[in-house]
């Protein structure tokens, strides 16, 4: 692993591609256009805020509005912080803590972006949101050198100097965003799409060898249709990643011949650390492939010494690539820290002790077996308990609460509601009620009504058996 050079900044890059018809799916002359149009608004913002900083948040829906606001003030030095625009009114009061967004004076009409008070920051940072061990929203704080470092890793794993994509991940995530950066940055064209409008069947141009990402649930619905196969074909690489795919699903994408990469990586990496080559995976190998060239990632046991080959333990993640930390608090657990040095261009990587359990194969290959935590991942998204538990307990009459990940195929895992209800609560009530408090992926999907939790004899909720009297109870264990 080689420290990172300096190399263009967003501002040279956005300067090269000027007016190039880059975007499949979006206008790249209207792209062009507004975002000259609102660089110089930004830019004006950016010297009213000389003193404090200027920080903006962006929660945007529209994939091309995403890209310009996003573009726009980052190239002009404000520190941006990404959002969901689809978060419930729990996860929006949590952003309002953090960064206290002006939600009634956008920066520019007509777009979702908002001034907002980021402390500790530094201009050009950008803030990408994943969740906590506690189930509150944290914001890992990336800078364009750290996401390079991850570009340029990705590209000497691949081979490839020119990156084409094709992207129906949201763009405020990590997976969807480190594929608009490999493209700006490398010279390629990204077609850019609402996830329903390909699984329908509206498919779009893409140059050869491109690469196509997707959640287990997303492959799985386009295998569904015999017609989709020869275009899943025709990319270099279908990165799979986000939740862990069933073997049914693999096997089936093998014997269909499709390309698929899997990739093991967080929003503290700026996306994936390792990757299976779609060769490997076509010769039946299951696993989350080597490291890529920008990591080093390590297995140590719970005393920090490295452990032997087909060990288990901790995974440890050592890039350029790492996030500098989480907004405004230290985490003990990742070790992370906004305002620590951090050592981009140095000899020397940040490192980051996972919570991920993994062993390294005699032939070099990550196997990942679990996590430390609680937190449960379902159609690639990461979801804690805690919080939905605490929503539902929010709810009158629900006396006990228990969320649990089913193991499924198609989800990765499905969220599961064990509850204790007293009158006038109904079991059936309970959907609609949580729906405009958490994100449709944080809802559960299966609902079951218990007389009682079970509980440790320190009256401790014991997940565990939770989770076996939900599967005994659905007929699953």
């Amino acid at each position: 692993m080689e420290p990172t050079l300096m190399g263009p900044t967003l501002g040279d890059v956005l300067r090269d591609r000027r007016g190039e018809d880059w975007l499949i799916g979006p206008s790249s002359p209207d792209f062009w256009q507004r975002l000259d149009n609102l660089r110089p608004v930004l830019a004006a913002y950016q010297k009213s805020c000389a003193t404090e900083g200027a920080d903006v948040l962006i929660t945007e829906a529209d994939p091309l509005q995403f890209l310009i606001a996003c573009l726009a003030a980052w190239s002009e030095d404000c520190v941006v912080v990404l959002a969901n625009p689809r978060w419930g009114q729990q996860e929006r009061q949590q952003v309002t803590d953090l960064v206290n967004p002006d939600w009634n004076t956008p920066t520019a009409p007509g777009l979702g972006t908002y001034p907002c008070q980021v402390s500790d920051a530094a201009p050009g940072q950008i803030l990408i949101p994943t969740g906590g061990s506690s189930g509150q929203i944290k914001f890992a704080v990336h800078t364009w050198e750290t996401l390079m470092a991850s570009v340029s890793g990705f590209c000497a794993h691949f081979g490839v100097e020119t990156v084409h994509a094709y992207c129906v991940l949201p763009l405020f995530h990590v997976s969807g965003l480190m594929q608009v950066l490999r493209v700006l940055a490398t010279g390629g064209q990204l077609a850019i799409q609402p996830y329903g409008d390909l699984k329908r069947g509206a498919q779009l141009g893409l140059p050869p060898g491109g690469f196509l990402s997707l959640v287990p649930t997303q492959l799985q619905d386009l295998l569904a249709w015999e017609g989709n196969v020869p275009w899943l074909r025709s990319f270099r690489a279908v990165l799979l990643g986000g939740a862990p795919a069933g073997r049914s699903l693999l096997d089936a994408a093998q014997a269909a011949q499709i390309p698929v990469a899997l990739t093991y990586g967080m929003t503290e990496t700026a996306a994936q650390v390792a990757t299976l080559r779609p060769e490997e995976f076509l010769a039946g190998h299951r696993n989350s492939g080597r490291p890529l060239p920008h990591v080093r990632i390590s297995i140590l046991d719970d005393g920090g010494r490295p452990q032997p080959l087909g060990e288990v333990g901790r995974v440890t993640v050592q890039t350029h690539a790492l996030a500098w930390g989480y907004l405004g608090k230290w985490d003990g657990e990742s070790g992370l820290a906004v305002g620590s040095a951090h050592p981009t261009g140095q000899s020397t990587a940040a490192v980051l002790a996972t919570d991920d359990i993994g062993y390294f194969d005699d032939s070099g290959y990550l196997h990942i077996v679990g996590r430390r935590s609680t937190k449960l991942i379902t159609g690639g998204e990461n979801v804690f308990p805690e919080e939905v538990e605490a929503a539902l307990l929010s709810v009158e009459g629900v006396q006990d609460g228990c969320v649990v990940g089913l193991p499924c195929d198609r989800w990765g895992q499905r969220l599961c509601a064990l509850v204790v209800l007293t009158y006038p609560a109904r079991l059936s009530d309970l959907p609609a009620v949580l729906s405009p408090l958490l994100a449709p992926y944080k809802r559960p999907k299966r609902w079951i009504l218990i007389s009682a939790m079970p509980r440790t004899a320190q009256g401790k909720l014991s997940r565990p058996q939770a989770l076996t009297l939900a599967q005994q109870i659905l007929g699953t264990g």
